[in-house]
């Protein structure tokens, strides 16, 4: 049975136009994958703590050294990674914000980046131990920057996937949201238009 993982990673409780786009993807491709188990992840409403000594301490304490605070976050770690592993697809809503991600999903990902766990390093140097995955980023944008020098957030996202292992990954960007209702109204079309064919494309792969 496939995996459906969707990861909200606004700043905002309701109306986010990357969790409703999100939304609408997750959906198609349920539809695409009959018997699919979806399985939401919301940033927001889960909120994780950042990166701080008590967090880093559980990380680096070996397991049967750690206190009851730091087994409860590795924990709350380890049930993240495992949540992500058990996924076949991942549709992750990252909405772009002063030219890059979140602290919500910032938080994410430095809870799910363990060292032995989701990436390792050899003689070769770094390899990502989260594969096999489908990855699917939807970022709504104020303004247009795909391919320019002002979208920091598309190399990051690729580069921080690769890393953990994630490397076949699809943007589906709805850019100039607040540039007129004429604007946001292409926007939020053409998104839909790269929905629809990611479903048809994981449909054909499934079939």
């Amino acid at each position: 049975m496939t995996t459906i993982l969707q990861i909200n990673s606004a700043a905002r409780s309701q109306g986010a136009q990357s969790t409703l786009l999100s939304n609408e993807l997750t959906e198609k491709l349920q539809q695409s994958n009959p018997g699919a188990r979806v399985v939401v992840r919301d940033l927001y409403s889960d909120a994780l703590p950042h990166l701080d000594d008590s967090v880093l301490g559980a990380f680096f304490t070996p397991a049967d050294q750690r206190t009851p605070e730091q087994q409860a976050i590795a924990a709350r770690s380890d049930a993240l990674v495992a949540e992500l592993q058990a996924a076949d697809i991942v549709v992750l809503g990252a909405p772009l914000y002063n030219f890059g991600i979140s602290s919500q999903l910032k938080t994410y990902f430095d809870f799910i980046a363990r060292a032995g766990v989701t990436f390792k390093y050899g003689p070769t140097g770094p390899q990502g131990l989260v594969t096999g995955k489908k990855v699917y980023v939807v970022s709504a944008r104020g303004g247009k920057y795909a391919g320019t020098p002002g979208d920091s957030q598309t190399p990051y996202l690729t580069t921080f996937l690769s890393f953990l292992g994630m490397t076949d990954v699809t943007f589906i960007y709805a850019e100039g949201l607040n540039m007129g209702a004429d604007a946001a109204a292409a926007a939020l079309a053409g998104a839909r238009d790269a929905i629809a064919a990611a479903a048809a494309s994981t449909a054909s792969a499934a079939a």
